[in-house]
């Protein structure tokens, strides 16, 4: 290794003397507590030097150290279940090793490189063998079937495999490739800030389900999509996410903390073990990987966890799996990397971020997609990152970097979350450019009157919007019957559909059939109303106090097992007909 000298220090920021050796994000050991930081500059006379740890007690004329390596993560069995912090160093382990505090310059193996793991071969001796082929797998947890991929450097003729029980430091197979034999292990490493490769990107054409209705039925994200959840303080941003990776389909979840408080990580922490995977029965931690990077940590290394979540969420994609990713937040990383380039002393841009934030954020979410592997499966990975604007304000420039590369915008109001409407996304406010694939997909795999009901729905709320001018200005007095009409349903349509309750066993989760029962209960409602409204003598006060009307409201408590009761059009028709007939002889 070579050495060189700190010259100066400044916070997370290193200046050492020029190594002649040295190259751009390579990784470096620090002082005499060898701590871990990265290279983002270099120049003739100096090299600059992002620390991930606190730099506390350094002194200029230490030692630098240089790795030849880029800051990678390890990739095998043993991921699914672990806590890890920016930098892929395991928490559970050093919390049983050091307690509640992580020392400087502590290390250890991402993985355990004791545990043994039971391979199964999918290749036999003789075969070819090709960059990112699955030539094996191991049972990980009874929810994740873990595949081993060859190196994307690996091609070669399998000379020797072999089934067994080893760790991920003892060799599975032999390639014969350029007259030489390499072994193959059970893990392997890769670079955090390269995008993995695969054969080609797909189109996506289906939603990914999250049983939240108001982002299923009016602002689905498609799987392998990128979405943005912005809002103030308060309006639930963590909720969504945590709602998101307890119930969205994909087989394998990828949460980021990156910044947040450290309440919000425990909250995951003492969740998950308990919560039940809907498809397989079994604990949600058996398919999930934690990345912990809380406020009081390093803030450099904020933008290593992102990276390392993202290329930890790419491995289990190349493998055929469906991944979703939870960044929380991005804000708190580009406020890291604000802080980073004033040290840098570079030009500032907009509100004193670096000039290079959007392009940054985009080499993020751009490593979302469906995508065909190199082994020919279909893989995606799709995005959720939560941006905390400060204020709740959404011009500023994070906010605007990342729609910009988004496709979906869930927009938080603090005035639905003070009123206690959760999920406290604006249905005006938001928009999704997946609807047109949302809508194919449900109307051939749910009901082909899905786009209409929604659609009918929308067109109710914007209605109800304009009319809520004319009310704050003359009352309700000043509507007519159908405005009137309108006002009541749109207000079912916010309490009785878009309400959603996390903590209640059943309204947490909705699917997809029964979001359609719900919703086309209360458009039935609307239809019915307002054709009796048209052609009887009948008041609406009189048409929203019909026991049908609470039924309505009292679905979302239906368990999922009894869909059949969710279904109340022949009701709803029936109990209008009765009124309307009544009207009809009373006058």
């Amino acid at each position: 290794m070579t050495n060189g000298k700190i010259v100066s220090i400044s916070g997370p920021l290193v200046i050492a003397e020029a190594l002649p050796e040295a190259k751009m994000y390579e990784v470096v050991r620090i002082g005499r507590d060898k701590l871990f930081g990265e290279i983002i500059e270099l120049h003739k006379q100096l090299v600059y030097i992002q620390c991930y740890e606190e730099t506390q007690g350094l002194h200029p004329g230490e030692e630098v150290f240089l790795q030849k390596e880029q800051l990678s993560v390890e990739l095998g069995p043993g991921l699914i279940g672990s806590i890890y912090d920016g930098i892929q160093r395991p928490l559970d382990f050093i919390y049983k090793q050091y307690g509640d505090f992580i020392p400087k310059g502590v290390d250890a193996n991402p993985l355990p490189i004791d545990k043994s793991w039971q391979f199964t071969p999918l290749l036999k001796p003789g075969d070819t063998v090709t960059p990112g082929k699955k030539i094996g797998f191991v049972q990980e947890t009874e929810s994740v079937k873990h595949f081993i991929l060859a190196p994307y450097d690996c091609e070669g003729t399998l000379q020797s495999i072999q089934a067994g029980s080893f760790t991920i430091r003892q060799s599975i197979a032999q390639v014969k490739q350029d007259d030489k034999v390499r072994d193959l292990f059970l893990s392997q490493t890769w670079p955090v800030r390269k995008s993995r490769p695969y054969l080609n990107k797909l189109v996506p054409d289906e939603p990914l389900i999250t049983g939240q209705r108001v982002i299923d039925m009016f602002f689905p994200v498609a799987n392998g999509g990128t979405a943005c959840v912005p809002g103030p303080f308060g309006s639930g941003k963590t909720v969504i996410q945590h709602q998101l990776a307890k119930w969205a389909t994909a087989d394998i979840i990828v949460y980021v903390g990156c910044g947040e408080r450290g309440n919000e990580m425990t909250d995951v922490l003492m969740e998950f073990p308990h919560l039940k995977d809907p498809k397989t029965g079994r604990s949600l931690m058996e398919k999930t990987v934690l990345i912990a990077n809380t406020s009081n940590m390093p803030v450099a290394a904020r933008e290593a966890s992102v990276f390392s979540g993202i290329t930890i969420a790419e491995y289990f994609r190349d493998m055929g799996y469906r991944v979703a990713l939870m960044a929380d937040s991005t804000s708190r990383w580009a406020e890291a990397m604000r802080e980073i380039s004033g040290r840098l002393e570079e030009m500032p841009g907009e509100e004193g971020y670096p000039a290079y934030l959007s392009s940054r954020i985009a080499s993020f979410y751009e490593r979302s997609g469906k995508i065909k592997t190199l082994d020919n499966d279909i893989g995606s990975l799709s995005v959720i990152g939560a941006v905390s604007p400060p204020g709740g304000d959404l011009s500023e420039p994070v906010v605007q970097s990342t729609l910009r590369v988004v496709k979906v915008f869930w927009s938080l109001e603090d005035k639905l979350a003070y009123a206690r409407h959760f999920p406290a996304i604006h249905w005006l406010n938001s928009y999704t450019l997946y609807q047109k694939i949302s809508d194919a997909y449900y109307a051939k795999n749910v009901d082909p009157a899905w786009p209409t009901i929604r659609e009918t729905a929308m067109s109710l709320l914007q209605k109800e919007n304009e009319l809520q001018e004319i009310v704050r200005l003359v009352g309700t007095d000043a509507l007519s019957e159908a405005e009137k009409l309108i006002m009541e349903i749109s207000k079912s349509i916010k309490e009785d559909f878009l309400h959603q309750n996390a903590f209640d066993d059943i309204d947490t989760f909705t699917s997809a059939k029964k979001q359609f029962f719900m919703l086309r209960n209360i458009i039935t409602y609307y239809q019915e109303g307002f054709e009796a409204l048209k052609q009887k003598n009948i008041l609406t006060e009189f048409l929203m106090k019909l026991p049908v009307r609470e039924k309505i409201g009292r679905v979302k408590y239906i368990p999922e097992t009894e869909l059949d009761q969710c279904d109340l059009s022949d009701e709803i028709r029936e109990a209008i007909r009765n009124i309307s007939q009544m009207s009809e002889v009373s006058a």
